[in-house]
Protein backbone atom coordinates (compact mmCIF):
# COMPACT_ATOMS: atom_id res chain seq x y z
CA UNK A 1 0.00 0.00 0.00
CA UNK A 2 1.34 3.97 -0.36
CA UNK A 3 1.62 5.33 2.27
CA UNK A 4 -0.25 9.17 2.48
CA UNK A 5 1.32 11.50 3.96
CA UNK A 6 0.48 15.38 5.09
CA UNK A 7 1.74 18.32 4.15
CA UNK A 8 4.81 18.30 6.44
CA UNK A 9 6.03 14.80 5.83
CA UNK A 10 6.03 15.88 2.04
CA UNK A 11 8.26 18.88 2.86
CA UNK A 12 10.16 16.62 5.02
CA UNK A 13 10.37 14.04 1.94
CA UNK A 14 11.73 17.00 -0.51
CA UNK A 15 14.55 17.39 2.09
CA UNK A 16 15.62 13.49 2.56
CA UNK A 17 15.64 13.30 -1.22
CA UNK A 18 17.84 16.13 -1.66
CA UNK A 19 20.12 14.96 1.00
CA UNK A 20 20.38 11.37 0.31
CA UNK A 21 20.39 11.42 -3.69
CA UNK A 22 22.69 14.80 -3.57
CA UNK A 23 20.33 16.28 -5.84
CA UNK A 24 19.93 20.23 -5.71
CA UNK A 25 16.50 21.52 -4.87
CA UNK A 26 16.49 22.88 -8.14
CA UNK A 27 17.35 20.27 -9.84
CA UNK A 28 14.24 18.54 -7.75
CA UNK A 29 12.28 21.52 -8.78
CA UNK A 30 13.22 20.70 -12.56
CA UNK A 31 12.07 17.15 -11.98
CA UNK A 32 8.95 18.29 -10.42
CA UNK A 33 8.18 20.31 -13.74
CA UNK A 34 9.32 18.12 -16.47
CA UNK A 35 6.40 15.71 -14.65
CA UNK A 36 3.94 18.51 -14.77
CA UNK A 37 4.65 19.30 -18.49
CA UNK A 38 4.11 15.78 -19.77
CA UNK A 39 0.79 15.30 -17.72
CA UNK A 40 -0.45 18.82 -18.52
CA UNK A 41 0.46 18.21 -21.82
CA UNK A 42 -1.24 14.97 -22.34
CA UNK A 43 -4.64 16.68 -21.49
CA UNK A 44 -4.02 20.24 -23.27
CA UNK A 45 -2.08 19.57 -26.20
CA UNK A 46 -4.13 23.07 -28.58
CA UNK A 47 -0.04 24.73 -28.17
CA UNK A 48 -2.20 27.79 -30.06
CA UNK A 49 -4.32 28.36 -27.19
CA UNK A 50 -3.24 31.45 -25.00
CA UNK A 51 -1.90 30.19 -21.66
CA UNK A 52 -0.95 32.38 -18.32
CA UNK A 53 0.94 30.80 -15.81
CA UNK A 54 0.06 32.43 -11.87
CA UNK A 55 3.15 32.17 -10.45
CA UNK A 56 3.74 33.20 -6.31
CA UNK A 57 7.29 34.40 -4.84
CA UNK A 58 8.13 31.02 -3.59
CA UNK A 59 8.74 27.44 -4.91
CA UNK A 60 5.50 26.49 -6.00
CA UNK A 61 6.06 29.62 -8.38
CA UNK A 62 9.70 28.74 -8.86
CA UNK A 63 7.63 25.49 -10.46
CA UNK A 64 5.34 27.77 -12.38
CA UNK A 65 8.42 29.66 -14.08
CA UNK A 66 9.94 26.53 -14.83
CA UNK A 67 6.56 24.94 -16.78
CA UNK A 68 6.00 27.94 -18.48
CA UNK A 69 9.85 28.03 -20.27
CA UNK A 70 9.38 23.96 -20.64
CA UNK A 71 6.32 24.53 -22.39
CA UNK A 72 7.52 27.71 -24.70
CA UNK A 73 10.87 24.84 -25.52
CA UNK A 74 7.60 22.18 -26.42
CA UNK A 75 6.26 24.49 -28.63
CA UNK A 76 3.42 26.47 -26.86
CA UNK A 77 4.13 29.98 -28.09
CA UNK A 78 1.46 32.22 -26.61
CA UNK A 79 2.54 31.69 -23.22
CA UNK A 80 2.17 34.93 -20.37
CA UNK A 81 3.59 34.64 -16.97
CA UNK A 82 2.16 36.76 -14.00
CA UNK A 83 4.10 36.92 -10.99
CA UNK A 84 2.23 37.72 -7.84
CA UNK A 85 4.78 39.87 -5.89
CA UNK A 86 2.56 40.81 -2.65
CA UNK A 87 5.79 40.43 -0.86
CA UNK A 88 9.45 41.16 -1.61
CA UNK A 89 10.88 37.77 -0.35
CA UNK A 90 11.12 35.15 -2.71
CA UNK A 91 13.17 31.66 -2.55
CA UNK A 92 16.34 30.99 -3.99
CA UNK A 93 15.09 28.46 -6.58
CA UNK A 94 12.32 31.02 -7.79
CA UNK A 95 14.77 33.68 -8.83
CA UNK A 96 17.04 31.13 -10.29
CA UNK A 97 13.94 29.89 -12.59
CA UNK A 98 13.04 33.78 -13.38
CA UNK A 99 16.66 34.20 -14.53
CA UNK A 100 16.30 30.96 -16.74
CA UNK A 101 12.98 32.40 -18.18
CA UNK A 102 14.45 35.55 -19.27
CA UNK A 103 16.02 33.59 -22.42
CA UNK A 104 12.56 32.62 -23.86
CA UNK A 105 11.20 35.92 -24.75
CA UNK A 106 7.95 35.16 -22.37
CA UNK A 107 6.16 38.39 -21.96
CA UNK A 108 6.01 38.55 -17.70
CA UNK A 109 3.91 41.23 -16.25
CA UNK A 110 4.39 41.47 -11.95
CA UNK A 111 1.03 42.16 -10.22
CA UNK A 112 1.58 43.82 -6.81
CA UNK A 113 -2.12 44.31 -6.35
CA UNK A 114 -5.15 42.48 -7.58
CA UNK A 115 -6.55 46.15 -8.66
CA UNK A 116 -3.92 45.89 -11.45
CA UNK A 117 -5.38 42.63 -13.06
CA UNK A 118 -8.10 43.66 -15.70
CA UNK A 119 -10.17 41.06 -17.73
CA UNK A 120 -7.43 37.78 -18.21
CA UNK A 121 -7.25 37.06 -21.59
CA UNK A 122 -5.97 33.29 -21.71
CA UNK A 123 -8.03 30.57 -22.59
CA UNK A 124 -6.37 28.69 -19.75
CA UNK A 125 -4.51 29.36 -16.36
CA UNK A 126 -1.65 27.63 -14.54
CA UNK A 127 -1.76 28.49 -11.10
CA UNK A 128 1.85 27.98 -9.08
CA UNK A 129 0.88 30.82 -6.60
CA UNK A 130 0.92 28.97 -3.09
CA UNK A 131 0.49 25.39 -3.60
CA UNK A 132 1.20 23.67 -0.02
CA UNK A 133 2.34 26.76 1.21
CA UNK A 134 -0.17 27.98 3.02
CA UNK A 135 -0.72 27.71 6.72
CA UNK A 136 -4.20 29.49 7.31
CA UNK A 137 -7.08 30.66 5.15
CA UNK A 138 -6.65 33.16 2.60
CA UNK A 139 -6.93 37.17 3.33
CA UNK A 140 -6.13 40.96 2.03
CA UNK A 141 -4.65 40.87 -1.39
CA UNK A 142 -5.00 36.93 -1.57
CA UNK A 143 -7.93 36.71 -0.88
CA UNK A 144 -8.74 39.30 -3.27
CA UNK A 145 -6.94 37.92 -5.91
CA UNK A 146 -8.94 34.65 -5.99
CA UNK A 147 -12.07 36.09 -5.97
CA UNK A 148 -10.91 37.52 -9.29
CA UNK A 149 -9.16 34.68 -10.65
CA UNK A 150 -13.11 32.39 -9.72
CA UNK A 151 -15.16 35.39 -10.78
CA UNK A 152 -13.04 34.36 -14.68
CA UNK A 153 -14.27 31.49 -14.69
CA UNK A 154 -11.22 30.38 -16.65
CA UNK A 155 -9.95 26.82 -17.64
CA UNK A 156 -7.27 26.34 -14.36
CA UNK A 157 -4.63 23.83 -13.56
CA UNK A 158 -3.12 23.78 -10.60
CA UNK A 159 0.66 22.65 -9.76
CA UNK A 160 0.90 20.58 -6.83
CA UNK A 161 -2.60 21.78 -5.31
CA UNK A 162 -4.95 24.96 -6.00
CA UNK A 163 -4.23 27.84 -4.41
CA UNK A 164 -6.27 28.55 -0.88
CA UNK A 165 -6.68 24.08 -1.05
CA UNK A 166 -5.33 22.36 2.53
CA UNK A 167 -3.98 19.22 2.37
CA UNK A 168 -5.41 17.51 5.09
CA UNK A 169 -7.96 18.93 7.90
CA UNK A 170 -11.61 19.91 7.22
CA UNK A 171 -12.57 21.70 3.96
CA UNK A 172 -15.70 24.08 3.82
CA UNK A 173 -17.46 24.62 0.47
CA UNK A 174 -17.36 28.20 1.64
CA UNK A 175 -13.59 27.82 1.59
CA UNK A 176 -11.57 30.72 -0.58
CA UNK A 177 -9.87 28.53 -2.88
CA UNK A 178 -8.91 28.87 -6.84
CA UNK A 179 -11.16 26.62 -8.43
CA UNK A 180 -9.08 24.33 -10.67
CA UNK A 181 -9.89 21.63 -13.65
CA UNK A 182 -7.21 19.70 -12.93
CA UNK A 183 -4.95 19.64 -10.19
CA UNK A 184 -1.13 17.83 -11.02
CA UNK A 185 0.28 16.67 -8.02
CA UNK A 186 3.93 15.32 -6.89
CA UNK A 187 4.03 12.06 -6.08
CA UNK A 188 0.78 11.41 -3.86
CA UNK A 189 -2.56 12.59 -3.95
CA UNK A 190 -3.28 15.31 -0.99
CA UNK A 191 -5.55 13.20 1.57
CA UNK A 192 -8.03 15.60 1.45
CA UNK A 193 -8.04 15.34 -2.89
CA UNK A 194 -9.63 12.06 -1.45
CA UNK A 195 -12.53 13.25 -0.04
CA UNK A 196 -15.69 14.38 -1.73
CA UNK A 197 -15.51 18.03 0.08
CA UNK A 198 -12.62 18.83 -2.71
CA UNK A 199 -15.26 18.74 -5.55
CA UNK A 200 -16.08 22.67 -4.67
CA UNK A 201 -12.24 22.78 -5.53
CA UNK A 202 -11.19 20.55 -8.49
CA UNK A 203 -12.86 18.32 -10.83
CA UNK A 204 -9.93 16.25 -11.11
CA UNK A 205 -6.25 15.47 -10.20
CA UNK A 206 -3.25 12.89 -11.62
CA UNK A 207 -0.40 12.39 -9.81
CA UNK A 208 3.36 12.54 -11.41
CA UNK A 209 6.06 11.04 -10.01
CA UNK A 210 8.98 13.26 -9.43
CA UNK A 211 11.41 10.92 -8.42
CA UNK A 212 11.13 11.24 -4.55
CA UNK A 213 12.77 8.50 -2.53
CA UNK A 214 10.00 6.14 -1.90
CA UNK A 215 11.66 3.80 0.38
CA UNK A 216 12.08 6.72 2.97
CA UNK A 217 8.61 7.76 2.19
CA UNK A 218 6.88 4.20 2.87
CA UNK A 219 8.77 4.44 6.39
CA UNK A 220 7.60 7.03 7.34
CA UNK A 221 4.69 7.00 10.02
CA UNK A 222 1.31 7.50 8.86
CA UNK A 223 -2.71 6.08 9.71
CA UNK A 224 -3.78 6.57 5.58
CA UNK A 225 -2.80 4.48 3.23
CA UNK A 226 -3.92 3.88 -0.65
CA UNK A 227 -4.34 0.44 -1.79
CA UNK A 228 -2.80 -0.97 -4.88
CA UNK A 229 -3.44 -3.82 -7.50
CA UNK A 230 -0.62 -5.82 -5.54
CA UNK A 231 -2.26 -5.60 -2.35
CA UNK A 232 -5.17 -7.81 -4.06
CA UNK A 233 -3.14 -9.96 -5.56
CA UNK A 234 -1.12 -10.73 -2.89
CA UNK A 235 -4.22 -11.35 -0.55
CA UNK A 236 -6.71 -13.31 -3.36
CA UNK A 237 -6.32 -17.43 -2.84
CA UNK A 238 -6.10 -19.45 -6.03
CA UNK A 239 -8.31 -22.49 -5.99
CA UNK A 240 -6.86 -26.32 -5.92
CA UNK A 241 -7.36 -28.74 -8.76
CA UNK A 242 -8.87 -30.66 -5.81
CA UNK A 243 -10.97 -28.74 -4.19
CA UNK A 244 -15.32 -28.80 -4.00
CA UNK A 245 -17.94 -26.20 -3.04
CA UNK A 246 -17.53 -27.24 0.61
CA UNK A 247 -13.61 -25.75 0.39
CA UNK A 248 -15.55 -22.24 -0.41
CA UNK A 249 -17.90 -22.13 2.39
CA UNK A 250 -21.19 -21.37 3.09
CA UNK A 251 -22.69 -17.83 2.63
CA UNK A 252 -26.40 -16.89 4.39
CA UNK A 253 -27.55 -13.34 3.10
CA UNK A 254 -30.53 -12.12 4.98
CA UNK A 255 -32.09 -9.82 2.83
CA UNK A 256 -35.26 -8.59 0.69
CA UNK A 257 -38.70 -7.62 1.63
CA UNK A 258 -41.73 -7.80 -0.76
CA UNK A 259 -40.73 -4.72 -1.86
CA UNK A 260 -37.44 -4.78 -2.13
CA UNK A 261 -36.32 -8.46 -3.28
CA UNK A 262 -34.02 -7.14 -5.98
CA UNK A 263 -31.75 -6.01 -3.36
CA UNK A 264 -31.68 -9.38 -1.99
CA UNK A 265 -31.42 -11.00 -5.40
CA UNK A 266 -28.22 -8.81 -6.25
CA UNK A 267 -26.41 -9.24 -2.96
CA UNK A 268 -26.80 -13.22 -2.97
CA UNK A 269 -26.29 -13.52 -6.88
CA UNK A 270 -22.30 -11.05 -5.92
CA UNK A 271 -22.15 -13.68 -3.08
CA UNK A 272 -22.64 -16.64 -5.77
CA UNK A 273 -20.49 -14.77 -8.45
CA UNK A 274 -17.74 -14.03 -6.26
CA UNK A 275 -16.89 -17.42 -5.59
CA UNK A 276 -18.40 -18.54 -2.29
CA UNK A 277 -19.07 -22.86 -2.79
CA UNK A 278 -22.56 -22.27 -1.11
CA UNK A 279 -24.84 -19.08 -1.09
CA UNK A 280 -28.36 -19.54 0.88
CA UNK A 281 -30.77 -16.04 1.02
CA UNK A 282 -33.12 -15.99 3.65
CA UNK A 283 -35.83 -14.26 1.93
CA UNK A 284 -39.25 -13.67 2.04
CA UNK A 285 -42.09 -15.96 1.11
CA UNK A 286 -43.11 -14.00 -2.04
CA UNK A 287 -39.34 -13.64 -3.81
CA UNK A 288 -38.95 -17.05 -4.01
CA UNK A 289 -40.32 -17.82 -7.34
CA UNK A 290 -38.33 -14.68 -8.42
CA UNK A 291 -35.21 -15.94 -7.12
CA UNK A 292 -35.30 -19.62 -8.22
CA UNK A 293 -36.28 -18.04 -11.65
CA UNK A 294 -33.12 -16.12 -11.74
CA UNK A 295 -30.23 -17.94 -9.79
CA UNK A 296 -31.21 -21.20 -9.36
CA UNK A 297 -27.72 -22.32 -7.84
CA UNK A 298 -28.68 -20.03 -4.50
CA UNK A 299 -30.68 -22.53 -1.83
CA UNK A 300 -33.77 -20.33 0.16
CA UNK A 301 -34.80 -19.81 3.58
CA UNK A 302 -38.28 -18.85 3.69
CA UNK A 303 -39.45 -16.09 5.71
CA UNK A 304 -42.74 -16.43 5.67
CA UNK A 305 -44.89 -12.93 6.80
CA UNK A 306 -46.57 -14.82 9.78
CA UNK A 307 -43.66 -16.25 11.61
CA UNK A 308 -40.21 -15.60 12.44
CA UNK A 309 -37.42 -17.82 10.08
CA UNK A 310 -35.87 -20.36 12.15
CA UNK A 311 -32.14 -20.04 11.28
CA UNK A 312 -29.46 -22.73 12.34
CA UNK A 313 -26.81 -20.09 12.06
CA UNK A 314 -23.91 -22.26 12.79
CA UNK A 315 -24.29 -23.75 9.88
CA UNK A 316 -22.95 -21.04 7.97
CA UNK A 317 -19.86 -19.58 7.32
CA UNK A 318 -20.19 -16.20 6.75
CA UNK A 319 -23.17 -14.22 7.34
CA UNK A 320 -24.52 -10.81 5.49
CA UNK A 321 -27.74 -9.03 6.50
CA UNK A 322 -29.67 -5.80 5.95
CA UNK A 323 -30.24 -5.38 1.88
CA UNK A 324 -33.59 -4.21 1.11
CA UNK A 325 -34.87 -5.86 4.64
CA UNK A 326 -36.97 -3.55 5.80
CA UNK A 327 -36.81 -1.61 9.24
CA UNK A 328 -40.41 -2.60 10.52
CA UNK A 329 -40.86 -4.41 14.36
CA UNK A 330 -40.49 -7.52 12.55
CA UNK A 331 -37.10 -6.73 10.89
CA UNK A 332 -36.16 -5.58 14.08
CA UNK A 333 -36.70 -8.75 15.65
CA UNK A 334 -34.78 -10.97 13.09
CA UNK A 335 -31.34 -8.92 13.45
CA UNK A 336 -31.63 -9.25 17.25
CA UNK A 337 -32.11 -12.70 17.16
CA UNK A 338 -29.19 -13.08 14.81
CA UNK A 339 -26.99 -11.10 16.35
CA UNK A 340 -27.94 -12.69 19.31
CA UNK A 341 -27.24 -16.31 17.79
CA UNK A 342 -24.30 -15.33 15.62
CA UNK A 343 -20.62 -14.76 17.28
CA UNK A 344 -18.82 -14.95 14.01
CA UNK A 345 -18.69 -11.86 11.96
CA UNK A 346 -21.55 -10.58 10.22
CA UNK A 347 -21.35 -7.85 7.61
CA UNK A 348 -23.89 -5.35 7.99
CA UNK A 349 -25.47 -3.01 5.41
CA UNK A 350 -28.74 -0.75 4.54
CA UNK A 351 -31.39 -1.54 6.54
CA UNK A 352 -29.01 -3.21 8.83
CA UNK A 353 -27.24 -0.29 10.14
CA UNK A 354 -30.08 1.63 10.13
CA UNK A 355 -32.08 -0.14 12.64
CA UNK A 356 -28.76 -0.71 14.88
CA UNK A 357 -29.06 3.21 14.75
CA UNK A 358 -32.56 3.45 15.84
CA UNK A 359 -31.91 0.91 18.54
CA UNK A 360 -28.09 1.88 19.41
CA UNK A 361 -28.59 -0.74 22.46
CA UNK A 362 -27.83 -3.10 18.80
CA UNK A 363 -24.40 -1.87 18.69
CA UNK A 364 -23.24 -4.19 21.85
CA UNK A 365 -24.09 -7.03 20.11
CA UNK A 366 -21.85 -6.42 16.73
CA UNK A 367 -19.55 -8.94 16.54
CA UNK A 368 -16.22 -8.62 17.13
CA UNK A 369 -14.36 -8.22 13.62
CA UNK A 370 -17.88 -7.58 11.72
CA UNK A 371 -17.53 -5.66 8.79
CA UNK A 372 -20.20 -2.26 8.65
CA UNK A 373 -20.77 -0.89 4.88
CA UNK A 374 -22.78 2.44 5.10
CA UNK A 375 -23.09 5.05 2.91
CA UNK A 376 -22.70 8.90 4.11
CA UNK A 377 -25.94 9.32 5.64
CA UNK A 378 -26.13 5.32 6.63
CA UNK A 379 -22.84 6.58 8.41
CA UNK A 380 -24.01 9.77 9.97
CA UNK A 381 -26.99 7.88 11.67
CA UNK A 382 -24.91 5.75 12.84
CA UNK A 383 -22.47 8.12 14.55
CA UNK A 384 -23.77 11.36 14.71
CA UNK A 385 -24.36 14.01 12.31
CA UNK A 386 -21.11 15.27 10.39
CA UNK A 387 -20.22 18.76 9.27
CA UNK A 388 -17.50 17.44 6.65
CA UNK A 389 -15.74 14.38 5.73
CA UNK A 390 -12.62 14.89 7.45
CA UNK A 391 -14.81 14.73 10.22
CA UNK A 392 -16.00 11.55 9.41
CA UNK A 393 -12.98 10.07 8.90
CA UNK A 394 -11.54 10.77 12.44
CA UNK A 395 -14.93 9.55 13.13
CA UNK A 396 -14.66 5.98 11.43
CA UNK A 397 -11.07 5.37 12.72
CA UNK A 398 -12.43 5.89 16.47
CA UNK A 399 -15.37 3.89 15.68
CA UNK A 400 -13.63 0.86 14.06
CA UNK A 401 -11.07 1.16 16.80
CA UNK A 402 -13.76 1.15 19.66
CA UNK A 403 -15.89 -1.57 17.88
CA UNK A 404 -13.20 -3.60 17.08
CA UNK A 405 -14.73 -3.60 13.42
CA UNK A 406 -13.72 -3.03 9.72
CA UNK A 407 -15.95 0.07 8.64
CA UNK A 408 -16.17 0.81 4.95
CA UNK A 409 -17.55 4.23 4.31
CA UNK A 410 -18.83 4.11 0.41
CA UNK A 411 -17.50 6.82 -1.60
CA UNK A 412 -15.89 7.34 -4.92
CA UNK A 413 -12.90 6.85 -3.03
CA UNK A 414 -14.09 4.55 -0.26
CA UNK A 415 -12.07 4.39 2.88
CA UNK A 416 -12.25 1.41 4.68
CA UNK A 417 -10.85 1.86 8.51
CA UNK A 418 -9.32 -0.77 10.07
CA UNK A 419 -9.35 -1.97 14.06
CA UNK A 420 -5.97 -0.92 14.13
CA UNK A 421 -6.70 3.20 13.48
CA UNK A 422 -5.68 2.89 9.91
CA UNK A 423 -7.80 4.26 7.17
CA UNK A 424 -7.42 2.83 3.29
CA UNK A 425 -8.24 4.53 0.52
CA UNK A 426 -9.68 2.79 -2.59
CA UNK A 427 -8.56 4.03 -5.91
CA UNK A 428 -10.91 2.02 -8.46
CA UNK A 429 -14.44 2.68 -9.29
CA UNK A 430 -16.48 5.04 -12.28
CA UNK A 431 -19.14 7.17 -11.95
CA UNK A 432 -20.71 4.92 -14.20
CA UNK A 433 -21.65 2.92 -10.75
CA UNK A 434 -23.49 5.66 -9.54
CA UNK A 435 -27.04 3.49 -9.46
CA UNK A 436 -29.42 1.64 -7.64
CA UNK A 437 -28.16 -1.78 -6.50
CA UNK A 438 -24.15 -1.48 -5.73
CA UNK A 439 -24.05 -1.29 -2.55
CA UNK A 440 -25.95 -4.72 -2.65
CA UNK A 441 -23.90 -6.17 -4.60
CA UNK A 442 -20.79 -5.02 -2.57
CA UNK A 443 -22.47 -6.81 0.49
CA UNK A 444 -22.76 -10.41 -1.62
CA UNK A 445 -18.94 -9.76 -2.72
CA UNK A 446 -17.59 -9.12 1.18
CA UNK A 447 -19.82 -11.93 2.69
CA UNK A 448 -18.22 -14.25 -0.48
CA UNK A 449 -14.52 -13.34 0.45
CA UNK A 450 -15.56 -14.09 4.27
CA UNK A 451 -16.92 -17.08 3.56
CA UNK A 452 -14.11 -18.46 1.68
CA UNK A 453 -12.18 -18.12 4.97
CA UNK A 454 -10.46 -14.43 4.04
CA UNK A 455 -10.12 -12.73 7.43
CA UNK A 456 -12.23 -9.46 7.37
CA UNK A 457 -9.59 -6.73 6.68
CA UNK A 458 -8.92 -9.11 3.65
CA UNK A 459 -12.71 -9.49 2.42
CA UNK A 460 -13.44 -5.68 2.92
CA UNK A 461 -10.04 -5.15 1.03
CA UNK A 462 -10.36 -7.33 -1.73
CA UNK A 463 -13.89 -7.22 -1.87
CA UNK A 464 -14.17 -3.37 -2.06
CA UNK A 465 -11.21 -2.75 -4.41
CA UNK A 466 -12.66 -5.57 -6.82
CA UNK A 467 -16.42 -4.39 -6.80
CA UNK A 468 -14.72 -0.65 -8.21
CA UNK A 469 -12.31 -2.15 -10.35
CA UNK A 470 -15.05 -4.24 -12.34
CA UNK A 471 -15.91 -0.80 -13.49
CA UNK A 472 -12.56 0.95 -14.38
CA UNK A 473 -11.96 2.43 -18.03
CA UNK A 474 -15.37 1.58 -18.75
CA UNK A 475 -16.31 3.75 -21.91
CA UNK A 476 -20.30 2.86 -20.66
CA UNK A 477 -22.69 6.15 -19.21
CA UNK A 478 -23.85 3.83 -16.50
CA UNK A 479 -23.08 -0.02 -15.50
CA UNK A 480 -26.26 -1.64 -13.94
CA UNK A 481 -25.43 -3.78 -10.37
CA UNK A 482 -26.64 -6.64 -12.28
CA UNK A 483 -24.48 -6.30 -15.18
CA UNK A 484 -21.87 -5.71 -12.77
CA UNK A 485 -22.16 -8.66 -10.75
CA UNK A 486 -21.81 -10.82 -14.15
CA UNK A 487 -17.99 -9.55 -14.77
CA UNK A 488 -16.58 -10.48 -11.12
CA UNK A 489 -15.40 -14.14 -11.81
CA UNK A 490 -13.11 -12.61 -15.00
CA UNK A 491 -11.84 -9.60 -13.21
CA UNK A 492 -10.78 -12.18 -9.73
CA UNK A 493 -9.33 -14.68 -12.64
CA UNK A 494 -7.47 -11.43 -14.02
CA UNK A 495 -5.69 -11.13 -10.54
CA UNK A 496 -4.69 -14.74 -10.24
CA UNK A 497 -3.21 -15.09 -13.79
Amino acid sequence: MENLLNTEQMRATDAHTIEATKISSLELMEKASKAFVQAFMSVYSEKFNTFAVYCGTGNNGGDGLAIARLLHEEGYRDIHVRIIRFTEKSSADFQANLEALRSCKIPVQEIRDPSELGEEPAVLLIDAMLGSGLNKPLSGKWAELVTKINSWQKKVVAVDMPTGFRGEGPLNANDLVVRAKLAITFQRPKINFLLPDSASFMEEFRVVDIGLEEAYLQNLESPYKLIQKEDIVCRLKKRSNFSHKGTYGHALLVAGSPETMGAALLSAEACLYTGAGLTTACIPEEGLNALNSRSPEIMALIRKADQDPEIKVEKYSALGIGPGLGTGDKSLRLLTKVMRSYSRPIVFDADALNLIADNYELVQLIPEGSILTPHMKEFDRLFGEHKSWWERLESGRDRATTLGCTIVLKNRYTMIFLPDGRCLFNPTGSPAMASGGMGDVLTGVITSFLAQGYKPEDAAIAGVYIHGAVADHTHDYVIPASALLQKLPSKIADYLT
